[in-house]
């Protein structure tokens, strides 16, 4: 495979940062230069286990994802019914917590939880990647920072859906599509919180903020609170549950957020640069993808053999 010289930055960059020795950086070497240029038919080929293959979320990231998960749903479940109790369908779901005054308690518990959640979160991608920098093993673009590669990607993805691209860009850990979902329940969170506490605290809003304002800032909170839940709802149930289990290729479900791995093909299609460096960290993978080239014939010579029968010149 010829890499680009984005990935073939991205390569050497992980073989310095796992310490590579000449040895393994030759046996590095020969499985890419095996791999054959075509991505699509690497992809399609490997063997995958729908529970996964290759690591990408720590055992920390899962279980910040399963709280947030749990909690917004449930938080869903409680809170629109207090902002709508007069409704026909709220009634019934109050009264199945024992009534509104309830469902209050329970909302603001879970809204707790959910916070520590996000405090959780926070310390993990602020003190882990500084970790990370102290042994010298840090790599910004494997974080979930944006770059105008994202926007690259994104014209070139679009060109690919289209139909004027042959291939999917060669994308990063964390491909456009999940930076800008991680930044919009960034931004979503932020303001049920803000607007939740101007709820539960309106003596310390009304204390910070210039009395002409006070008053127009309460009334914006109580209208953004439940109309953000909503927006949230309606962003999780259609974009994200499809994009992440009901996509074709992923349905009917992906495993990643409960075992931290991600499938062999999935990694390769839209994550190409983050299996590169599954590649250095994992002799074992070095070893599957050697084993499947010749198995299946795909090596980059048996390609250049294709293409050369396909121009009528015999290899």
């Amino acid at each position: 495979m010829n890499l680009s010289a984005e990935a073939r930055n991205v390569l050497e960059r992980s073989m310095e940062i796992n310490q590579v020795d000449n040895l393994e950086r030759d046996d590095i070497e020969m499985v890419i230069a095996a791999m054959p240029d075509d991505r699509v038919l690497l992809y399609k080929n490997v063997v995958s286990n729908p529970i996964g293959d290759l690591p990408r979320y720590s055992i920390h990231i899962r279980l910040q994802h399963m709280l947030t998960f749990v909690t917004f749903l449930a938080l869903a479940f409680t809170g629109l019914p207090i902002a709508f109790f007069d409704h026909f369908w709220a009634v019934p779901l109050n009264n199945l917590v024992g009534g509104v005054d309830v469902s209050r308690i329970i909302h603001r518990t879970l809204a707790s939880v959910m916070v520590l959640s996000m405090i959780y979160h926070v310390f993990t991608i602020t003190f882990g990647p500084m970790a990370q920098i102290l042994k010298g093993r840090f790599d910004i673009r494997r974080t979930i920072l944006p770059s105008f590669k994202d926007l690259r990607d994104f014209k070139d993805d679009m060109l690919y859906f289209s139909g004027a691209r042959k291939m999917r860009p060669e994308m990063d850990k964390f491909m456009y599509k999940q930076k800008i979902h991680y930044f919009a329940a960034a931004f979503g969170n932020i303001v049920m919180i803000v607007s939740g506490s101007s709820f539960l605290f309106p003596e310390f809003w009304a204390a910070i903020l210039p009395v002409s304002i006070a008053s127009h800032f309460q009334e914006m909170m109580r209208l953004s609170h439940p109309h953000e839940a909503l927006l949230a709802l309606l962003v999780i149930a259609f974009w994200h549950w499809y994009n992440v289990h009901l996509a074709p290729g992923r349905f009917p479900m992906q495993w990643t957020f409960l075992t931290g791995k991600i499938t062999r093909e999935h990694q390769i299609e839209e994550h190409f640069l983050e299996y590169l460096r599954n590649l250095v960290e994992l002799p074992e993978e070095r070893d599957y993808l050697l084993e499947l080239l010749d198995a299946r014939e795909l090596d980059a010579d048996a390609e250049d053999e294709d293409d050369l029968i396909t121009e009528g010149i015999s290899p």
